[in-house]
C-alpha cells in the first residue's frame, strides 16, 4: 500500500515539473517573439565604390577606336540553361592595378603583394584646383604638407590617392587622353620628390589616381613607375568617385584578381567611411 502511494506520488511530482518545464519554454518563446531583434553590427558608415565599370567604352592608353576589351557570350539560359562570357581584357586597362613587377625584376607580382596591404588607411589630397589650370600638374611637397596641416601626418602603410579632377573626363576618349597634335598626352600625375618622401619617410603602401598613370601625361621614362617599383609600392590608376572619400579617416580595401605572375589586372576598390556620431 505505502509503495503504490509512493509511486502515485513520484508520477505526479514529474508530471508538475514537466509542466512547469513546458510552461517555461512557453513563456520564454512567447517574450522572444515580443522582443524587437537586435540592430545589426555596424562596423563602418557607409562605402564608396571607387571603381569604374570596364566596357567597350573604357578609355584605353593607346587611344585605339577598336577597344582592347572583349567579351563573347559563350552560353544562354535557352541552350545551356545558365548565361556565361569569355572575356579578354589587357593588365592595365580600366580601373587597374600595377604591381610593382610591372617596372622592376624580382620584385612583388599581383599574387604576391601581402593582404594586409590590400587594406589601408586612405589619404585623398585634393589638387583639383592646381591640375585645373595646368593638365601637366604634378603632386608635390607643397601639396602634402598643406595635408598633413590639415589631417595630420600621412600614417604608415597608407594607400595615397590624388584628387584631380580628371574623373570628369572618363566618358570622352579624347578629353581623357587630353593628347595634343604631337600624340603626347596631358593629365596629373605625381612629382617624384613627393613620391620620394611619401615611400621614404611615410612608409606608403601605394599611390592612387583618376587619371591613365601616377606619371603625368607627357612622361616618357615613368621615373614615379621606376622608384616606387624597387620599393613594392604598387599603384591604382584610373580611380572612380574620388570626391565621394573624404581626404582622412577612411579605410581602402583593394581586392584586385589574383593573377599568378601578373604585372597588374583589373580591380575592384572600396573606401569603407567612418561611422557618423549617433
Amino acid at each position: 500500500m505505502l509503495a503504490a502511494l509512493w509511486d502515485r506520488s513520484c508520477i505526479a511530482m514529474k508530471f508538475k515539473t514537466f509542466t512547469i518545464a513546458c510552461i517555461s519554454v512557453l513563456a520564454l518563446l512567447l517574450f522572444a517573439q515580443r522582443r524587437t531583434p537586435p540592430a545589426p553590427l555596424q562596423l563602418f558608415g557607409g562605402i564608396v565604390d571607387l571603381t569604374h565599370t570596364v566596357s567597350e567604352k573604357t578609355p584605353n592608353w593607346e587611344g585605339t577606336a577598336e577597344s582592347p576589351y572583349r567579351a563573347k557570350q559563350v552560353t544562354s539560359f535557352e541552350k545551356d540553361g545558365y548565361f556565361a562570357r569569355s572575356i579578354s581584357l589587357p593588365e592595365h586597362f580600366g580601373t587597374h592595378i600595377d604591381a610593382p613587377a610591372h617596372f622592376a625584376p624580382g620584385v612583388w607580382t599581383v599574387d604576391q603583394i601581402p593582404p594586409q596591404r590590400l587594406m589601408a588607411p586612405l589619404v585623398v589630397v585634393d589638387v583639383r584646383g592646381k591640375a585645373a589650370n595646368n593638365p601637366d600638374y604634378q603632386v608635390s611637397l607643397d601639396d602634402l604638407a598643406v595635408w598633413e596641416h590639415d589631417n595630420g601626418q600621412i600614417p604608415p602603410g597608407a594607400v595615397v590617392m590624388a584628387r584631380t579632377g580628371w574623373g570628369a573626363r572618363w566618358d570622352s576618349m579624347k578629353d581623357y587622353r587630353n593628347a595634343d597634335d604631337k600624340g603626347t598626352m596631358h593629365f596629373p600625375g605625381f612629382g617624384l620628390e613627393a613620391v620620394k618622401f611619401l615611400v621614404q619617410s611615410r612608409k606608403i603602401a601605394a599611390l592612387g589616381i583618376d587619371t591613365l598613370s601616377v606619371d603625368y601625361g607627357p612622361s616618357k621614362d615613368f621615373p614615379v613607375h621606376h622608384f616606387t617599383a624597387k620599393n613594392n609600392v604598387y599603384h591604382l590608376e584610373n580611380v572612380a568617385n574620388l570626391g565621394q572619400a573624404p581626404e582622412a579617416g577612411a579605410i581602402v580595401v583593394v581586392a584586385p584578381a589574383k593573377l599568378e605572375g601578373g604585372s597588374g589586372g583589373p580591380v575592384r576598390i572600396f573606401a569603407l567611411l567612418k561611422q557618423g556620431p549617433n
